[in-house]
């Protein structure tokens, strides 16, 4: 993509002269303004990413715009143009807020190398912003305006402004790291460190020096010692999905954690304090795995100090427009699509269905529509669903019917592998190894079939 470069001088020949020197030997586009007031109307009228101003100029001069463009476009980049020599005009033109000066007549070798840098400085400022905001979309991607999601954001405001454990609960796909992420973000631990763990990803011998670290020659390969994932959160946030899948050994480590707020190192014959919030989650019955001996009653009441239950989709049809919504803008981006809108019809559908996956199965069915379609508006007929388990839906072959059987079967075959598999990957989140198990087979067989189909489980995450 082009750079936008504004050039602002009163005498038309030097702002074609920057043009051609520029245009050439910079992958950028150069506009030209005559006077300060072009330039402010031309900046309102388009996005640039530097400009380009000499200091003298009748009317409104240098300085002036350049105090202008700090007010209404503060992280515009700008170079200011001075006579040779002038190095006091140069000086108080930083002074003021730009980036650099160039005396003229300039050299072009100078020129060239000055305006690249304050080019490097404007893209750094927008890959900066776009990190933010993306940032700001992890945390706060918690959509709704039904009742039992105000509910929510009710108990997120009221823990966050706390610092004891919080134990959300729900089903899969129902956003339980993203209200954790959200609880961080509006507690005074904000600008600490946030840890997330995927408790069942992890092997049980694994994680507990993962989560606790070890000293040199605790284990065979220990080559030296290793801070834990507690330590990594010192004054900040541990978040341990899925807790319920965790053995009772490590529960029972956890349990000391919470207790004596410090934790013991494998190898080593000292503890460590620790100073961190933990928010815990899980999408199963604890109170079933306590009957059952599976889980510690003690360490249940230990987590579940201020529980936050978050409800399934179907509970709140109400928010599926908003979710649809934010999620099909999302992904238009990520996808580099044209932003695209649902139809009366496919929206109508999306709001008839039961969500077994919740949010992530919503989320995965709106980004096969988004690759699928090819209009602005995404139909029903751009919706595939995964339809086991749903009496009231049947393989739909019209589409297919003017196709040789080969290329009929192979491309039924793509999408329902694209439907199923990505069912399961957005379950897991992601998760490969987790995904197999709920498919039936062994990793390399599903990872196979998403080579095959060009599944890629980071499109899930």
């Amino acid at each position: 993509m082009k750079a936008n470069i504004l050039a602002v001088d009163d005498e038309k020949d030097m702002t074609r002269l920057l043009q051609r020197t520029l245009e050439p030997e910079i992958d950028c586009k150069v506009a030209m303004a005559f006077s300060g007031a072009m330039a402010l109307s031309i900046l309102e009228q388009e996005e640039f990413d530097l400009v380009i101003s000499d200091i003298r100029m009748p009317g409104m001069d240098g300085f002036e715009l350049l105090e202008s463009i700090r007010k209404k476009y503060p992280d515009l980049t700008v170079v200011m143009l001075t006579a040779f020599g002038n190095i006091e005009s140069a000086v108080k033109a930083i002074k003021r807020g730009a980036y650099d000066f160039i005396p003229k007549p300039f050299e072009q070798g100078e020129i060239i190398f000055k305006i690249r840098k304050a080019l490097e400085r404007s893209l750094l400022i927008r890959e900066n912003k776009r990190l933010l905001r993306e940032n700001q979309d992890s945390t706060f991607e918690i959509i709704g305006k039904s009742t039992p999601m105000q509910r929510v954001f009710d108990q997120i405001r009221l823990v966050a402004s706390s610092d004891v454990t919080v134990l959300i609960t729900g089903e899969s796909g129902t956003g339980k790291d993203l209200t954790a992420r959200a609880i961080h973000a509006q507690s005074s631990r904000k600008d600490n460190s946030y840890v997330p763990v995927n408790c069942p990803t992890i092997p049980e011998h694994i994680l507990e020096s993962e989560l606790f670290g070890y000293k040199k020659g605790a284990f065979t390969n220990a080559a030296g010692d290793k801070q834990g994932l507690f330590q990594e959160a010192d004054k900040g946030t541990i978040f341990l999905d899925e807790i319920g899948d965790i053995g009772p050994s490590i529960q029972t480590k956890l349990l000391r954690v919470l207790q004596e707020k410090e934790i013991k190192p494998l190898g080593d014959t000292k503890v460590k304090k620790v100073d961190v919030r933990i928010i815990a989650s899980t999408n199963r019955d604890l109170k079933q795995k306590i009957a059952d001996n599976e889980f510690r009653e003690d360490f249940f009441y230990r987590l579940n100090v201020l529980p936050i239950e978050l409800p399934p989709l179907r509970d709140r049809i109400d928010d599926i427009p908003l979710i649809t919504e934010h999620l099909v803008a999302r992904h238009c981006r990520k996808f580099n699509k044209s932003p695209k809108e649902m139809s009366r019809e496919a929206m109508d559908f999306l709001m008839k269905q039961p969500w077994p996956g919740n949010v992530r199965e919503l989320e995965n069915v709106l980004i096969q529509a988004i690759l699928y379609s090819k209009e602005d508006r995404i139909s029903k007929s751009d919706i595939m669903i995964n339809d086991m388990g749903r009496k009231d839906e049947c393989l739909d072959t019209g589409s297919v019917s003017n196709l040789a059987y080969k290329e009929a079967k192979e491309n039924i075959l793509n999408r329902f592998n694209h439907d199923y598999i990505g069912a399961k990957l957005s379950m897991s989140q992601g998760n490969i190894t987790q995904a197999a198990k709920q498919c039936g087979m062994d990793r390399q067989a599903l990872q196979q079939i998403m080579k095959r189909y060009n599944i890629d489980a980071a499109d899930y995450r």
